[in-house]
């Protein structure tokens, strides 16, 4: 069948594995819609569909207010064709269009404006442009309908600037104002602490993917407790907590102690920290063609790869796992958080004893005497290393960096390999093709119970067909009988 065609068997049995992965705009109503509305099926001749919410508004179709497109999944719709494009949307995410520079962000990607416009209209039917206003417009529709937060405050939060610009811009896409639209629904929570509710793409293993950060938890920095995940963050000036739990069919992020000014892009983050947008139905395809990790897929078909929340952290805690368990290296990071990371104070309701610092940053452990926190005299060099490339920038975790251009940079920082680089650039860049084959877990797992242990060239050779999602396969191998656990 052709693609427009699996889209309309889909549209007209309201198929929930496709939402999020395209949107209905109706030629009569001039409405997108949501593979999943509840309205009366248009009619196929009325049809036409687009690949990203960005596509059907830049062509003249505003959003349904009944299926409501801006709580659909993430749309995982660049599916690892394009790294540069990947690239951007993270910028993007991260506010690199908030003043509209375009040409700012291509240099930061290394392309051209004229060829950056042309890999997002190939890959998801927008300009850069659009994708930002598309992704502001739907965050700031979701604090109206989930918060009690002012207008102003969410036009902030959102990135219009101004009220009257916030204001001007719902009228004419919605039809209505923004109190207009709160109207229409009921407010969900008051006072200093809010919550923002966070979709997933199904299926989606809350637990799983929980007790994997509970067994790496850093001391004082991340807790989880009573199925919630927690941990400090620091914004500007502010410092506070993140606690994220799950409810229903989608996640539900609250903030304490920090106000809404940086809400997009904590949001961001923590969709990325949870891989809430994974492409789950395009990762079953590709992987399930291998029979060993087709069984693996079975067991856990909602595979999801841990992000990070700062890249830095997430390199000391892989610099300090080397040849150590996670329970030992967990330990060790407890430590240096203890010893260097800044210290906070921010209550959280129903929970005795909440994180009370922050991860330390680069130029606190440029000289840190780590070796007598009990880290070996060769990891804490490299840790060292790695916190003056970070302060040099000579090493940097911007969304921008190309993968390979970043495993370069950091495998040339003494002590760090192969491993290390690719593990990292798993979870703190979310490249999803990263794949540490030389990882003794991987290969003894791959290998079985019952066979010569494979080396990582071959390894790497049966991995070219997993691609570009190498870093699900990794995760499957960990979890399984004969894994490490990452």
């Amino acid at each position: 069948m052709s693609t427009n065609e699996i889209f309309e068997r889909a549209r007209l049995s309201r198929d929930a594995r496709f939402d999020g992965h395209f949107f209905i705009g109706v030629k009569t109503t001039r409405i997108y819609c949501r593979p999943i509305c509840p309205a009366n099926a248009p009619k196929s001749e009325n049809v036409v569909y687009y690949r990203t919410a960005a596509a059907a508004s830049e062509a003249g179709f505003r959003p349904c207010l009944r299926c409501r497109p801006e709580c659909a999944p993430g749309t995982p719709a660049w599916a690892g064709t394009s790294t540069t494009v990947h690239r951007g949307l993270r910028l993007i995410a991260q506010g690199a269009l908030d003043d509209g520079n375009l040409e700012h962000l291509s240099d930061r990607l290394g392309v051209t404006s004229r060829h950056l416009r042309r890999l997002f209209s190939k890959h998801l039917g927008a300009s850069p442009l659009a994708v930002a206003h598309t992704q502001r417009l739907h965050f700031a529709k979701s604090l109206i309908d989930q918060t009690s937060l002012s207008m102003r405050e969410i036009s902030v939060a959102s990135g219009f600037g101004s009220v009257r610009r916030f204001n001007d811009t719902f009228k004419k896409i919605y039809g209505r104002t923004p109190g207009e639209l709160r109207r229409r629904r009921d407010a969900v929570l008051t006072g200093s602490t809010f919550a923002v509710q966070l979709p997933y793409r199904r299926p989606f293993d809350w637990e799983r993917l929980l007790s994997f950060f509970a067994a790496r938890a850093t001391p004082g920095v991340e807790s989880v407790h009573d199925g919630r995940y927690f941990r400090s963050i620091a914004v500007g000036d502010e410092r506070g907590i993140v606690d994220v739990c799950h409810t229903g069919d989608r996640l539900l992020l609250s903030l304490h102690g920090v106000g809404t000014k940086s809400l997009f892009s904590i949001v961001q983050r923590a969709r990325s920290l949870f891989d809430l947008d994974a492409s789950t139905d395009e990762i079953a395809r590709v992987l399930s063609a291998d029979p060993r990790l087709k069984r693996q897929l079975k067991k856990n078909p909602g595979v999801r790869v841990p992000g990070s929340w700062d890249g830095f952290e997430v390199t000391v805690r892989a610099i300090l796992g080397q040849q150590i368990s996670v329970r030992a290296a967990t330990t060790l990071a407890g430590r240096i958080a203890d010893r260097y990371g800044e210290r906070i104070n921010v209550p959280v309701d129903g929970l005795q004893q909440a994180p009370n610092r922050l991860f330390p940053e680069p130029h606190k452990l440029v000289r840190a005497r780590l070796e007598n926190l009990g880290v070996t005299a060769s990891r804490a060099s490299t840790i060292r290393s790695v916190a003056r490339a970070a302060v040099d920038g000579s090493l940097s975790f911007d969304a921008a960096e190309s993968p390979d251009d970043f495993c370069d940079s950091l495998q040339a920082i003494k002590g760090i390999g192969d491993w290390t680089a690719q593990y990292v650039v798993m979870r703190a860049l979310k490249y999803p093709d990263a794949f540490p084959a030389s990882d003794l877990g991987l290969l003894r797992a791959y290998s079985g119970s019952g066979e010569e242990r494979m080396n990582p060239e071959e390894l790497l050779a049966r991995a070219e067909a997993w691609r570009p999602w190498r870093a699900y396969a990794a995760l499957l191998l960990w979890g399984s009988e004969h894994g490490a656990g990452g």
